[in-house]
């Protein structure tokens, strides 16, 4: 295949390495590149942080310039021997993975933030996706993304002369982003289609590289499309019904047909969110196609290959059932199994609406959370699809959230980490001695720490005057704000998406008293604020407004300052500096966060709610924590907790910070960097992630896949019949008389079932024990004896169990068994004794 961009400058000798990394966005999306970037053309890379478009726009002048400037072809070179020695070294995929026979993972998401220059993204989802590809090259893992290339994307943030939110939703001109178009062998532009009602919608493909990985993203925006069907690809999470089922249908079909017509067949399908699961439809029409077996074969066939990552910590909302038949009717007319048969096989809610996450659910082998709070609250959440399943054994894994290390640390930090423990950003191995921050000295830790947050306040006040100056403020003001904040006070950082379940306005709940915590004369304190609210949240536009009013308050001019259009650029300045990062998200919506995650490595401490990935990170020695670990629906609660944490800065983390020995160090604090760093960095990085989804879900899932598609899909035939059978015989079942003796120390369990016209070789009787605690249920498989006498179909089972517990609370129960099945995942039947 032909990948070359639309537009390519002759660049002067020398600087030819320039494309190759302002299209890779592992590289550029770190601040190891910037200062090429910066040197090259320093107004538009402040402005734009687009390496590509600076190359595409720099004068010719300039260029030559460059290419004359021994040190910057210096810089140059040494980055990209960098870059061609991390491609050349032997990956973690390929030499530490003991079972590397996986050949390839499709991984759909909705959004991908992998940088400014390619802004496809919205917050949190999107920030993961982009740090999952980054790593998933970093550590060899063959990836290939799947998304959508969007012409306006999300929007930026404007803030009006009184804190009030204004939008504006600029173009993405492809031309002038990271992505090259896809060729086919002929040199023609690749075009993928999706049926429609009445028409076919055509999505052409594009190609971003991230490192060893490929980033294959799809637009509507094609003339031959009509006029509604071109704006499909227009916004990221566009308003009404009809335009964001038929995204999605683009998303999972288009993407998958797009993956066929390239030549990737992949093993595992990873579902980010529930956006993607028309994608299930169309491996499994594919497959049928291909093997010519039914539908219902298929679907058995590729089930254990496909992976679904929920983030949703709320209820679950969807499409009305009439519009889903009306765009997919003409799908599936070949499938050779009905719409409707297809729908209730996942699951429709009684409402007359279709999930999409119902359907990522039932349509894969394997499902997770993103953190660990967020597997059990989405257990809850799944409860319905698995009714008569403990929730405990509700199939929701959880595999917490990472962030991306070289992403997210400053050139300081970089340099700090590898002098003590060698190339920690890439493979970072088991037994990488993360503990080696032990040899630095207190002093030494300090003053990394000074030098970050007197760079990151450099940053913030070109940054706020640059904002003072765009909103034509006097030049008094545009001088003032060039000189905010003070690089030697405790500066706290509350950036976020402002929404309700986030409580934004937690930090100002009483706005005097936190005024006074910052202007105490003797320990001040200064805060740094960024944050959106989505357009349609008239609520936390009112967050928004209510936190700009309160950072434009006299008394605390140049201590408070609320930055516009929180976005990737502004993330990757501002985590490396700040002292303390707060978060305060209503327990237990938070699924995971991750913001958190990226001032870990750079040695911030946190102060959080003890929700999504803090809840499991939290010890007094790492930060500091709100809340006491239960949900409260008290309206009164945020009042206690705002007091909690007013109570906290004050009595505990202001003295901390600030209690200083003779040597100006505050060894109190630094204590707590220490630990932060050495303990949670290599915890909550992505390499650990994807280390848990290859070892849990993609090794053992792509086995799985080949052991059913195997010899013409012979086992995933045999499944089907095995569902059938459970399906038409299940109501036969019944038990009959209990029988419990205590024997020394143990019960023995004996019980009649009878079985009617189901096979004893389909199912399993089990002895069912709750544990007292957070572990995994007792499942005491009880062995068949002799048949009933008489009966025909009845037959003798029994167990003998610890008698430390009750003999009530044991349970007898029948639940399907085969080797091959994932249950209750794909098999949810079972009877329960009482």
């Amino acid at each position: 295949m032909d990948i070359r961009p639309i537009f390519q400058r002759r660049l002067p000798e020398g600087l030819e390495g320039l494309y190759d990394l302002a299209l890779d966005l592992r590289w550029t999306g770190s601040q190891m590149t910037d200062q090429i970037w910066e040197m090259l053309d320093p107004e538009a890379w402040e402005i734009t942080n687009n390496p590509y478009m600076i190359l595409e726009n720099v004068s010719r002048k300039r260029l030559e310039e460059v290419a004359q400037d021994e040190g910057f072809k210096a810089e140059l070179d040494s980055i990209l021997e960098r870059k061609k020695v991390f491609l050349e070294e032997a990956c973690w995929f390929g030499e530490s993975c003991r079972h590397p026979s996986l050949k390839s993972v499709a991984y759909f998401s909705m959004e991908f933030g992998l940088s400014e220059a390619l802004p496809i993204y919205s917050g949190g989802l999107g920030i993961l996706a982009g740090d999952y590809l980054k790593t998933a090259s970093d550590l060899g893992v063959p990836v290939a993304g799947v998304g959508l290339l969007y012409q306006q994307g999300y929007f930026r943030q404007i803030l009006n002369s009184d804190g009030s939110q204004i939008e504006a939703f600029p173009y993405n001109d492809p031309t002038s982003l990271p992505v090259v178009p896809v060729k086919k062998e002929d040199g023609s532009w690749l075009r993928t289609k999706v049926e429609l009602p009445g028409r076919d919608l055509i999505l052409r493909v594009w190609q971003a590289k991230v490192g060893r990985v490929d980033l294959y993203l799809l637009d509507s925006n094609d003339p031959l499309n009509r006029p509604w069907d071109r704006g499909i690809s227009a916004n990221l999470y566009p308003t009404g019904e009809e335009r964001s089922l038929v995204q999605q249908i683009a998303l999972g079909i288009g993407g998958w047909n797009a993956l066929e017509e390239m030549g990737i067949d992949p093993e595992i399908c990873h579902l980010n969110e529930g956006h993607s699961a028309f994608a299930i439809l169309a491996r499994a029409n594919s497959f049928s196609k291909k093997t010519n077996v039914p539908f219902s074969t298929a679907l058995e066939a590729t089930r254990p290959g496909n992976v679904f990552t929920t983030h949703t910590p709320v209820g679950l909302g969807g499409f009305d059932l009439s519009l889903v038949k009306q765009y997919l009717q003409r799908y599936v007319e070949g499938f050779g199994i009905s719409l409707e048969e297809i729908l209730e096989a996942f699951c429709i809610l009684g409402d007359e609406h279709l999930v999409t996450a119902n359907l990522a659910m039932r349509g894969s082998g394997y499902a997770n959370g993103v953190s660990r709070l967020h597997g059990s609250v989405s257990r809850e959440i799944f409860q319905h699809l698995f009714e008569r399943w403990p929730r405990r054994e509700v199939p929701v894994d959880h595999v917490t959230n990472g962030v991306h290390i070289p992403s997210w640390d400053s050139p300081k930090a970089r340099n700090l980490w590898e002098g003590a423990i060698g190339k920690y950003h890439l493979s970072a191995p088991a037994g990488t001695p993360w503990d080696a921050l032990s040899d630095i000295d207190d002093y030494d830790l300090w003053r990394f720490r000074r030098e970050a947050k007197r760079s990151m306040i450099e940053y913030v006040r070109r940054r706020f005057a640059r904002q003072a100056k765009e909103h034509n403020a006097p030049e008094e003001v545009v001088e003032r704000a060039s000189e905010v904040l003070d690089p030697e006070i405790l500066t706290i950082g509350f950036a976020r998406r402002f929404a309700a379940y986030k409580r934004p306005d937690l930090l100002i709940k009483d706005p005097d008293r936190l005024e006074r915590i910052l202007l105490d004369e003797e320990r001040p304190t200064q805060l740094i604020v960024a944050g959106k609210a989505h357009p349609g949240d008239a609520l936390g536009k009112r967050f928004v407004r209510m936190m700009a009013e309160f950072a434009s308050r006299p008394e605390i001019s140049g201590r408070v300052v609320f930055l516009e259009d929180y976005d990737i650029a502004l993330a990757r300045r501002l985590e490396p500096g700040v002292d303390l990062w707060i978060n305060v998200p209503r327990r237990p919506m938070e699924a995971c966060g991750t913001s958190g995650m990226k001032v870990l490595v750079n040695g911030g401490l946190n102060l959080s709610e003890l929700d999504g990935w803090w809840a499991e990170a939290y010890s007094p020695e790492v930060g500091w924590c709100l809340g006491d670990g239960s949900v409260h629906d008290d309206p009164g609660w945020d009042a206690h907790e705002a007091d909690q944490l007013y109570s906290l800065l004050v009595e505990e983390i202001v003295p901390s910070f600030y209690e200083r020995d003779e040597d100006g160090v505050p060894r109190s604090w630094i204590k707590r960097v220490r630990a932060s760093m050495s303990r949670l960095t290599p915890r909550f990085s992505c390499h650990r992630m994807m280390r848990e989804y290859a070892e849990k879900a993609y090794l053992p899932g792509a086995e799985a896949y080949r052991r059913r598609a195997a010899d013409g899909a012979k086992l995933a035939s045999e499944l089907v019949g095995w569902h059938r059978r459970l399906d038409e015989s299940w109501k036969d079942l019944r038990f009959g008389n209990l029988k419990v003796e205590k024997i020394d120390d143990l019960w023995r369990f004996e019980v009649q079932v009878y079985f009617g016209r189901l096979d004893p070789e389909d199912v399993s009787v089990e002895l069912y024990l709750d544990p007292l605690n957070d572990d995994a249920p007792t499942r005491s498989e009880m062995i068949r004896r002799e048949a009933i006498s008489g009966s025909g179909d009845g037959y003798l089972y029994s167990a003998d169990v610890s008698a430390t517990r009750p003999a009530s609370d044991y349970t007898p129960r029948v639940v399907p068994s085969h080797p091959e099945a994932i249950v209750p995942m794909e098999e949810s039947h079972i009877l329960w004794q009482k």
